[in-house]
């Protein structure tokens, strides 16, 4: 009869384990657990359920059916006990089933989110974090749980975990995985990781060699066919993040540019935007001016995209900086020329392209957006500083949210008051047209405003680097 009832029991568990629905994995969610094979025992340090005494089997092996069921109804406090009994009497289960870790991580978290106490939660996170200790313990995979401690701490405990530890689980993370790191990883790491370089919190050094893991493992992800949606959620914010980073001097080696900008300009042969960005990109990157690299890019330059030089003077002296991939030394002249001279169309002109140079070049969206109003104020009737400040908003999604949802959607909004500026000058108002056609597919949805109690009309303030008042607008 108890060979029975162990045997049902067991069936049930079987039965939960194999029929659970499988959903679509999103990026700011909880991932699944990994599935492994079954550990024999004698490689599994930790108790399981066919090592107690016949009673104490029969007592947990009951437990862990019925708090699962419980956890399944979100019955959480009804669940814990049981779990406790489950957890503490067999730890390792049969040696192979992980979910007990899972649950006891969801029952805390509930018991999180209820409390009020700093305190009280800080308890509630120790927790959780002693459990992932314990699959490590039992079942290994150290770098995927370092992954799973930073998410949740990213994502979850943010107010009273520390963001540099949460950055130094992630670092384990990628350390131990590298390439095949886990796709849940990739975003808020992008991201931890980006601030610190643009912050100088941490070194070039750090910041090169996690860049490099990070394009390795979404080129490596993307292409696995795995978690395609996942992966678009990624390859929609981390590449963006990533190629900001491009405006710090250092940060990307030789090799970067040449693996980026050279295949660009393959498949553009005749385009001097393209070109003439390569060429610099690859100077700017440290590539040796007599590599094959920078002869290729030239050799572009001199057939496709020959332009006189300006006459001797510091605008020469400017042009040939941005030319050599000396951004910084190239707004400094061109700096010193706009306050040199007298002509207000040139003074126009040259802070516009400053500003774009901040924008292409150097990444830096307010000094980009300092140098167009600059432009403004010589020349208010040109649309191309609105135009171009549209751009810096259009492409703050990434800056300013996830890279999807609301956040990053209402850039969109700024962005198109720019663009309607910019309409009024014949010049750039096809382009500005254009770009409002494109973008206001990005705009949130009128189910999106009615869940923020927000109305279509109303005015509403932008935060993030942008903090400029528009108007609600819908896609639909």
């Amino acid at each position: 009869m108890k060979e029975f009832k162990i045997f049902a029991i067991w069936s049930v568990i079987i039965l939960i384990v194999s029929c659970t629905p499988k959903v679509a994995e999103k990026v700011v969610e909880a991932p699944p657990t990994v599935v492994v094979k079954e550990v024999p025992k004698d490689d599994n340090p930790c108790t399981t359920l066919g090592e107690l005494s016949s009673s104490k089997e029969d007592e947990v092996s009951t437990a862990y059916v019925l708090y699962k069921d419980l956890v399944k109804q979100e019955k959480y406090k009804e669940a814990f006990p049981l779990w406790q009994t489950a957890y503490y009497g067999a730890p390792a289960a049969n040696g192979s089933i992980k979910y007990q870790y899972e649950d006891g991580i969801k029952i805390y978290k509930s018991f999180y989110d209820a409390a009020t106490d700093p305190a009280e939660k800080q308890t509630m996170v120790d927790s959780v974090m002693a459990i992932y200790d314990k699959r490590i313990e039992c079942f290994g995979e150290p770098a995927y749980v370092a992954g799973r401690k930073a998410f949740d701490s990213y994502y979850y405990y943010g107010e009273v975990t520390d963001e540099d530890k949460t950055y130094a689980l992630f670092k384990e993370a990628v350390d131990g995985k590298r390439e095949k790191v886990n796709y849940f990883v990739i975003n808020p790491f992008t991201k931890l990781l980006s601030d610190r370089i643009v912050q100088e919190k941490i070194s070039l050094e750090e910041g090169r060699k996690y860049a490099k893991l990070l394009l390795e493992a979404i080129d490596y992800g993307t292409s696995s066919g795995k978690n395609e949606e996942a992966w678009k959620i990624i390859n929609a914010y981390a590449p963006q993040r990533l190629d900001n980073l491009e405006g710090i001097e250092g940060l990307y080696d030789c090799a970067y540019y040449e693996n980026k900008y050279l295949a660009l300009m393959r498949v553009n042969p005749t385009d001097c935007e393209i070109i003439n960005r390569t060429y610099s990109r690859l100077l700017w990157g440290g590539c040796d001016r007599n590599s094959d690299a920078v002869a290729e890019a030239a050799q572009a330059k001199q057939t496709n995209c020959y332009t006189p030089p300006p006459p001797d003077g510091p605008l020469k002296k400017a042009y040939q900086a941005y030319t050599d991939g000396q951004y910084k030394e190239a707004v400094r002249l061109f700096d010193e020329f706009i306050a040199s001279t007298d002509d207000i169309a040139k003074k126009a002109k040259y802070s516009l392209l400053i500003s774009k140079i901040y924008y292409g070049d150097i990444k830096n969206f307010p000094q980009s957006r300092k140098y167009a109003k600059q432009s403004l104020q010589h020349d208010p009737s040109s649309g191309a500083p609105h135009l171009l400040i549209g751009k810096l908003y259009a492409s703050s999604g990434p800056l300013c949210g996830p890279g999807t949802g609301w956040d990053s959607q209402i850039v969109t909004w700024p962005a198109i008051d720019r663009w309607n500026l910019a309409k009024r000058d014949p010049a750039v108002a096809a382009e500005a047209k254009n770009l409002i056609g494109t973008y206001k597919q990005y705009m949130p949805k009128k189910e999106d405003i009615f869940l923020r109690g927000i109305k279509e009309g109303e005015s509403i303030k932008v935060k993030c680097w942008i903090n400029e008042t528009t108007k609600v607008r819908t896609a639909n």
